[in-house]
């Protein structure tokens, strides 16, 4: 697939006005865009972060709950203080954004604002006549860091999807990368749609951020491209903990891929881990039977999240993942069918005759036990405390 237009879309703090950024974000992607949709609900700081890291050509606001002249502006002032002063900002807001507010809020930097009444097409228009070129000051000297690792891995995606290069999946080229990745674990989650694996894995780097203050965490979330259009990158839409300095996420489309990664997902992960990255988690698109999609031997360790309620016990044993899995998870757990469920598929695995483990999560419950016990099974090699005299200081 060519190279899109990427573009993130938001709804400001305190506004949880959500149906027409869905509308606009389908119309996007319908046409060859692909749209990191952060959610509602939203700092100015985190948009700038995920606009950022995500390297879009620009950011898209939908508020209808006042206070537009002062938001825009402060994500416009944001961006340019962090050196993305190429990363455009446009919006809009039905009937809240009057006239005059426009012309306060273009001298203040905003890009573009729709009324109501502007068509879906002219606003996808503008979209492609404006944003259609890569950023002018790319790699630029005295960028932020996550603003040239962001840059850098757009290069490598642009790369395949130009047909400048090739996929490396042979065995060798495989041992080749892993042999650079030494001192990052590499934590790979996949499972169907609508399992909780995003949040499941907010709620572990939630743990990791506490129990190591010096980690660094990168997130690699891949999402599907729609056949011949664009993509819907939605994961950060439920990311909390996420939202944090010491995390670089990155939302990636499979572009044509099948098997629920991106064909620049091996080479983006090198990057990260060359960038010096304690840990990467690789979450996959939600999958389904057939999907075996860290055959690579990429990851460290693999966990499979399910739902309790997978249908009849004969399923069980179609999922190649339940053969393949270092660790699955039963989330939602508190549902009625999970106590069978964690039987069910108990059994089934102990007729793979290796060493897995089995684990029930609510994700979206605070403090969850089950949770806490995946985070120690995936990091049981952790940064020693330092040592402190008796006074408390470190020695």
């Amino acid at each position: 697939m060519a190279s899109p237009i990427r573009v993130l879309t938001a709804v400001p703090i305190c506004d949880g006005h959500d149906s027409a950024i869905n509308t606009i974000n389908l119309e996007f992607i319908r046409h060859g865009v692909e749209v990191v949709y952060l959610g509602y609900h939203r700092y100015a700081e985190d948009i700038v972060r995920a606009a950022i890291q995500e390297d879009v050509r620009a950011v898209g606001i939908s508020s209808y709950n006042g206070g537009h002249v002062e938001f825009f502006a402060e994500v416009v002032k944001q961006l340019r203080k962090r050196g993305a002063d190429d990363i455009a900002v446009f919006g809009g807001g039905g009937g809240t954004i009057t006239h005059d507010d426009q012309r306060v809020m273009q001298k203040r930097g905003v890009d573009k604002i729709f009324f109501a009444g502007t068509s879906l097409t002219d606003m996808v228009g503008f979209v492609h006549e404006r944003y259609g070129k890569a950023h002018k000051h790319n790699g630029r000297n005295g960028a932020p860091a996550d603003m040239k690792l962001a840059r850098k891995l757009t290069a490598i995606e642009d790369g395949y999807a130009d047909g400048t290069k090739k996929q490396r999946n042979s065995k060798a080229a495989i041992r080749s990368q892993r042999s650079k990745i030494r001192n990052t674990k590499v934590i790979g989650f996949t499972g169907p749609g609508g399992a909780g694996k995003t949040t499941l894995i907010d709620e572990l780097v939630l743990r990791l951020l506490q129990r190591d203050a010096k980690s660094r965490i990168a997130i690699l979330s891949h999402d599907p491209s729609v056949v011949g259009a664009g993509a819907l990158l939605g994961d950060r839409a439920t990311m909390i903990n996420s939202q944090h300095d010491r995390v670089f996420m990155r939302s990636m489309a499979t572009r044509g891929q099948a098997g629920g990664l991106s064909p620049a997902t091996a080479d983006c992960l090198q990057l990260l881990a060359q960038s010096g990255f304690d840990y990467v988690i690789i979450e996959t698109v939600g999958t389904g039977q057939e999907a075996m999609p860290f055959q690579s031997k990429l990851v460290d360790q693999t966990v499979l999240v399910m739902n309790p309620d997978y249908g009849a016990r004969l399923q069980l044993q179609k999922i190649v993942m339940l053969d393949l899995a270092d660790i699955i998870v039963v989330n939602k757990s508190d549902q009625d069918r999970a106590r069978t469920a964690m039987s069910e598929i108990g059994r089934r695995v102990e007729q793979n005759g290796r060493e897995q483990r089995v684990l029930a999560t609510v994700a979206k419950r605070h403090r969850d036990g089950g949770v806490d016990q995946l985070c120690d099974l995936l990091t049981p090699l952790v940064r020693p405390m330092a040592k402190t005299s008796k006074k408390g200081q470190p020695k």
